[in-house]
């Protein structure tokens, strides 16, 4: 039996978050632990986590890449589960991952990610999330696609072994955006990358905001630019933070 660490990155996640450690407070089997590493929040945001009798963890530098790699310094487990604060996991999450990285084969995994909001649900956009995780490496990684590369992306609810992670250097900290991709461009010479037939519900609040059309341009921009190795640093700029 592996035990499974859940790190969280918050920032400002006061509207999320609640809902997302009500979740994994049910999980069973349960976690070894949960760390909120936060990196700065002036909202609810710690003082919800702390409620919920989570280990919360501050950080000097906010960035999703370094909260993630100080919560993982942090961790005691033998698997990472890198969660997003509005994202919701299924009660056997914990069963799911023991079961995938069961198979020494595969080096991490990832869930569908059904994108919803109080009152829609984002079909179009899901499906293309979900697809995108195959024709990404297919189109721009094909060498790596046949070896088992598959793009998974933070709200599919990444997990590995923490001995894979480290071994490959964990996130890398100077990227902005897409270091779940760069990792998974890494993790794929330890073995395949699987993406779980299971769903994982996330937030659709930058959709929500951009609108379906935007949203779907932003994204395919965004991609095939890092793709063909455009700088994160000028991709950033079309990537706002909303919450």
């Amino acid at each position: 039996m592996y035990s499974v660490s859940i790190i969280i990155p918050t920032l400002n996640e006061a509207s999320s978050l609640k809902r997302t450690l009500r979740q994994l407070s049910v999980l069973e089997p349960s976690a070894l632990e949960v760390l909120v590493v936060d990196g700065g929040s002036t909202d609810e945001t710690v003082a919800i986590a702390q409620s919920y009798g989570v280990q919360v963890l501050s950080c000097d530098r906010s960035g999703r890449s370094v909260q993630m790699n100080h919560g993982a310094k942090s961790a005691s487990g033998d698997i990472l589960c890198f969660l997003h604060a509005d994202t919701c996991v299924p009660d056997d999450l914990i069963a799911v991952i023991e079961q995938t990285l069961a198979d020494s084969t595969v080096a991490c995994g990832g869930f569908i990610s059904l994108m919803s909001g109080q009152q829609t649900t984002r079909w179009g956009i899901s499906l293309h999330n979900y697809l995108k995780t195959y024709y990404a490496p297919l189109l721009f990684r094909p060498h790596l696609f046949f070896k088992g590369l598959r793009l998974l992306f933070g709200d599919q609810v990444m997990f590995c072994r923490r001995a894979d992670f480290w071994d490959c250097g964990g996130f890398d900290e100077a990227l902005p955006i897409m270091e779940d991709g760069d990792l998974c461009l890494r993790l794929v010479k330890k073995g395949k990358i699987r993406q779980v037939n299971r769903i994982v519900q996330s937030s659709d609040r930058r959709v929500a905001r951009w609108g379906s059309w935007k949203a779907t341009a932003i994204y395919l921009y965004v991609g095939c630019l890092w793709g063909i190795g455009v700088s994160t640093s000028y991709l950033k700029r079309f990537y706002e933070d909303i919450r």
